[in-house]
């Protein structure tokens, strides 16, 4: 589908999620943080909001699942009507059968991995998968800078993907903008969590417009 544009509604405001929503109609995905104050030391949102927003807008919701034991959890935001869910491998007991349960439920499975997680141990599953998740930041927060030394395992992530011949949605999260949106293309991402960047914008849409065209710029062969 070439380069989709997700902006994460993390940053914008909670007492108007709608309106929110409607604000960035030109993205592909409208991404959902959902942090348990365990996993992660910050508490967000849960399947009654992304139930409410799924009810509130055309866009497919993206949900990424910061919380503890997602192999209970995950399914019922798949059951909800979510597009794609991602948990962290950190968390799951089982990624593959987790992963082949939420695809049977119909949506996109993805998995994500912290910063320090390296992605090569888990070279084999990948084919379990239809998105990775490399964070660029350390997950719990928004607006936090972005890590370049997450790079290379980007690179590393499509390498293996293409290596294995997957059509693999690469997801980068974390400190996207339009100052570092373009390294992550060039790496191999291809999906982009965008959240103060596109929230913070005075014109939200025109920001995920602009993001998408520096990815797709930068994502071109050279020659």
């Amino acid at each position: 589908m070439g380069v989709q544009i997700a902006p994460s509604i993390l940053s914008a405001d909670f007492a108007r999620l709608a309106q929110a929503a409607e604000s960035v109609q030109a993205a592909d995905w409208l991404h959902v943080d959902v942090m348990d104050n365990h996993f992660v030391p910050n508490l967000t949102l849960g399947l009654p909001v992304v139930e409410s927003l799924l009810a509130a807008t055309d866009l497919p919701i993206d949900c990424h699942l910061m919380i503890e034991d997602p192999d209970r959890w995950a399914p019922a935001y798949a059951e909800a009507g979510a597009g794609s869910v991602t948990f962290h491998v950190e968390a799951a007991h089982a990624p593959v059968r987790l992963a082949r349960e939420l695809r049977a439920l119909g949506t996109r499975a993805g998995m994500a991995l912290k910063p320090a997680t390296p992605v090569d141990p888990y070279a084999d599953l990948l084919g379990e998968l239809d998105m990775l998740l490399v964070m660029t930041v350390e997950p719990g927060f928004g607006g936090q800078k972005f890590l370049d030394l997450c790079l290379p395992k980007i690179r590393r992530a499509r390498e293996l993907a293409g290596g294995r011949g997957l059509d693999l949605w690469l997801q980068v999260d974390g400190g996207v903008s339009a100052e570092t949106i373009e390294r992550c293309a060039d790496a191999g991402a291809d999906v982009f969590v965008a959240g103060s960047a596109v929230f913070g914008a005075e014109d939200p849409d025109r920001a995920v417009t602009h993001l998408r065209a520096l990815a797709a710029e930068a994502s071109k062969p050279v020659g």
